[in-house]
């Protein structure tokens, strides 16, 4: 199952006063796996960009102005996140940016039936809050200290361990923001986390001397093309 972690960042709250869509950033997720693939573009919005909101994700107007257009940058973003389910945190907020400047460009708007809201899981699951997506890093361990501001793709890689979390389905060595680390300790011989646990007891056989002939059976007849043979230490019967 493919999913596509997404999060944007704007010069304010609400499209219709004239505010604009200045960054997206996204990942690819199969099976609940990132695959490694990104969407990251910052976008020109032909507007200056607020102090309040240069605050919040530390995006300069003047960083923008070579930056292209949402228009160039549309069809690339629509073949990234194709048809499938887009998970966002706060949801309505992105897709109410998204569709507006899908809406100045001509293209049809993203259908909210596709959309999973993070923020919806996690009040449901923590109705005591808070549900801020730093508040659910230190609820599920997560380091975010490169988050020293909002960013879309940060936030989006963030997101996705979140994510993972809030449905139950953490899985081992997950770490998006460790895994380079965990490969290098690997070649150089480190210790993994999370080691299996050695069964006390093994479990009874499922299969009896009368599969085993069987099976020898079947495999004499394959004669020296079966693998089995080499295990077994012995020539096929002619």
């Amino acid at each position: 199952m493919r999913e596509i972690v997404l999060d944007t960042e704007t010069t304010g709250l609400d499209p219709k006063k004239g505010h604009r869509l200045i960054e997206i950033g996204g990942i690819e997720m199969v099976n609940r796996i990132p695959t490694g693939k990104e969407f990251h573009r910052f976008i020109n919005p032909q507007r200056d960009v607020p102090r309040e909101a240069q605050e919040i994700h530390g995006i300069a107007t003047e960083f923008l102005y070579d930056k292209p257009l949402f228009r160039d940058v549309v069809r690339e973003f629509l073949a990234f996140v194709g048809d499938d389910v887009l998970v966002i945190h706060n949801a309505q907020f992105d897709i109410m940016f998204l569709n507006y400047e899908l809406g100045l460009v001509g293209e049809k708007p993203l259908s909210f039936d596709r959309v999973v809201d993070t923020l919806a899981i996690a009040r449901r699951r923590h109705p005591a809050g808070p549900n801020t997506l730093d508040a659910l890093c230190k609820r599920y361990s997560i380091d975010n200290s490169q988050r020293t501001k909002h960013g879309a793709l940060v936030d989006s890689l963030l997101l996705a361990e979140v994510y993972v979390e809030l449905l139950g389905e953490r899985q081992a060595a997950f770490g998006l923001q460790s895994s380079s680390a965990n490969a290098s300790a690997s070649q150089r011989g480190g210790a993994r986390r999370g080691a299996a646990m050695v069964r006390p007891e093994p479990l009874a056989a499922r299969i009896g001397q009368a599969d085993i002939d069987a099976h020898r059976s079947f495999v004499e007849k394959m004669k020296t093309s079966a693998l089995w043979l080499r295990f077994w230490g012995e020539t096929p019967a002619t």
